[in-house]
């Protein structure tokens, strides 16, 4: 008997020294399906050569960092309520440019919103002036954003703001809110359009700025991302919003050689759509087979070809500024294929 109850015993601490054991995991980044039970999901929204990213918390709240261009507030807005959101708990506009802010007049119409976080820096631009009339509209306040500012602080979830440290800037993008977002062992950072001023003043001042993904600054532009700051991000995978074939030339390839020579894996939105990280606090799922919203790539040589309108019966190629809304869409795969269908080319992008 007491030979049994001994094995019992040694069964007993054997599983749970195993139940301890894999509560210690270190903190991974994997490239695999989103997992249905990760409780912490961002959401990089292809809206072309604009930054939009919607953040839904393991605590139940959200938020909306910026919300594209003018044009994408009814995807952002149609994006958002399809995954069953009505409220969203913070408003990030990163700094007054319109391929940011252009798109949250129509966000704040249509959902409850909790606060509203901008940089102290105004715009005389229509954009600006109706994104202001919206907050007015719904009776909120604007938190004036600056570095060091607490958003959510708890112990397994922080996010915080880290700049704009500053209260004068030569550009625009200077005044850039970047955030930093913290899931038990997975971080983040969010940098808007930041460039170098910004980003040394973040290293001087000495903020903890290491995270697993780095949202890149400006779409990818040279004058960001700089080279001792991603030293000190060091992250192991980094996400660039950007608009196929822009006129800017984002992302530069100075910043990609960048991001090669440090080894780590890039997503782009212009080549692979709407990209979704989830964190279950341990580790980070990328979405594998992520839907590319604006385009359809042939599989033999990868070329892209036409959208149409079904309202106007109207046909684009995918780099026209005049899409229709993503509902509206249909896609073919020559022109001679839209044309039997009785859709017309477009004037502006094709004729």
């Amino acid at each position: 008997m007491n030979f049994i109850k001994a094995t019992k015993m040694k069964f007993l601490i054997l599983i749970l020294l195993l139940v301890v054991l894999s509560g210690c995991t270190d903190a991974k980044v994997s490239n695999q399906n989103v997992s249905s039970s990760s409780n912490l999901k961002v959401h990089f929204l292809d809206v072309g050569q604009a930054d939009s990213i919607l953040i839904q918390f393991p605590n139940g709240e959200t938020a909306l960092i910026d919300g594209g261009n003018r044009e994408d507030g009814g995807f952002v807005v149609g994006y958002i309520k399809k995954i069953g959101i009505n409220k969203i708990n913070y408003i990030i506009a990163t700094h007054p440019h319109e391929d940011h802010i252009g798109g949250l007049p129509e966000v704040i119409k249509n959902f409850d919103i909790g606060k509203v976080y901008m940089p102290n820096k105004t715009s005389n631009t229509k954009i600006f002036e109706n994104l202001l009339k919206e907050i007015k509209n719904k009776g909120l306040k604007i938190t004036r954003a600056k570095g060091g500012l607490s958003i959510i602080d708890t112990d397994d979830l922080k996010f915080t703001i880290i700049a704009p440290n500053s209260e004068k800037y030569d550009e625009t993008n200077e005044y850039s809110i970047v955030n930093k977002l913290i899931y038990k062992n997975t971080s983040f950072i969010f940098t808007g359009d930041a460039e170098r001023d910004s980003e040394e003043e973040m290293i001087k001042l000495g903020y903890n700025l290491k995270a697993d993904v780095l949202k890149v600054g400006h779409h990818g532009g040279r004058t960001s991302t700089n080279y001792e700051f991603l030293k000190r991000v060091n992250p192991r995978f980094a996400v660039i919003s950007v608009g196929k074939d822009n006129d800017y030339g984002h992302p530069h390839k100075e910043v990609l050689e960048r991001l090669n020579r440090m080894g780590i894996k890039v997503f782009r939105t212009d080549e692979l759509g709407t990209i979704i990280a989830a964190s279950d606090g341990h580790k980070i799922d990328f979405n594998k087979d992520v839907a590319n919203n604006n385009m359809v790539k042939n599989k033999k040589d990868n070329k892209i070809f036409y959208i149409g309108n079904k309202k106007t019966k109207v046909y684009h190629v995918p780099t026209c500024k005049s899409l229709p809304k993503q509902e509206n869409r249909v896609i073919f795969h020559s022109r001679e294929e839209a044309e039997k269908a009785g859709y017309k080319p477009h004037k502006n992008c094709i004729e």
